[in-house]
């Protein structure tokens, strides 16, 4: 079968459409890929570039400002009532065993309660990465119930923050043979954290954190 000839027009509308076709086809085998592309990929890494410096040409000019205000936290730190009253585990140490004594003895009035025996913990152990020093002591109790709830309570809620560690109650078995009301024998360790000297953490990080209230497990 013949193809119909095509008249002038459409000859001529069928050239200017091949033309174009084959201009665009030569734009991006001879010039996009080769050029343009390239072109357009360098602009793009120069702006991410241009976006970079200016993040941190703008955190440079914040850098006096975000030190007064780490100095600001730091002196805050110091004077928290979150920390213990001293710096030195020693002292920090004995005031957290004549705290357990004053909490025995406010806390349980009308109750059974007395601090058998407290002891420092000269090495407390120190979580990895924890950018403060702790003071701890070994406590054991001779408490009933209600006593002991009270005195956790009031050791819990108080301030500064302390923490309940390895917390263990039995009752004696002898003394509950003897009496029905045998009180309970408690043993746990107490820490907390030493006041930073100077408002820095003891290990020079310069976090700003505040420790957490601790409590029973």
């Amino acid at each position: 079968m013949k193809l119909a000839a095509l008249n002038p027009r459409d000859s001529r509308i069928a050239a200017i459409l091949l033309l174009l076709l084959v201009l665009l086809l030569g734009y991006f085998v001879l010039l996009h890929w080769w050029f343009v592309a390239p072109l357009r990929q360098i602009d793009n890494e120069m702006a991410d570039l241009r976006d970079t410096h200016s993040r941190y040409a703008a955190a440079i000019a914040e850098k006096p400002m975000l030190e007064q205000r780490l100095a600001t936290l730091g002196a805050g730190q110091a004077a928290s009532r979150a920390f213990l009253a001293d710096d030195d585990p020693n002292t920090a140490a004995a005031d957290l065993m004549q705290r357990v004594v004053d909490v025995v003895g406010n806390s349980t009035r009308g109750g059974t309660c007395e601090v058998s025996q407290k002891m420092p913990l000269p090495n407390p152990p120190v979580t990895p990465g924890e950018p403060y020093r702790k003071a701890a002591v070994n406590i054991n109790l001779s408490c009933d119930i209600e006593s002991l709830a009270s005195v956790l309570h009031e050791l819990e809620q108080g301030m500064p923050y302390v923490f309940i560690d390895d917390l263990s109650i039995y009752r004696n078995p002898v003394a509950a043979q003897q009496s029905h009301a045998a009180t309970l024998e408690v043993q746990f360790t107490l820490s907390g954290y030493l006041r930073p000297a100077h408002g820095n953490p003891a290990n020079g990080s310069p976090e700003m954190q505040s420790p957490g209230q601790g409590g029973a497990p």
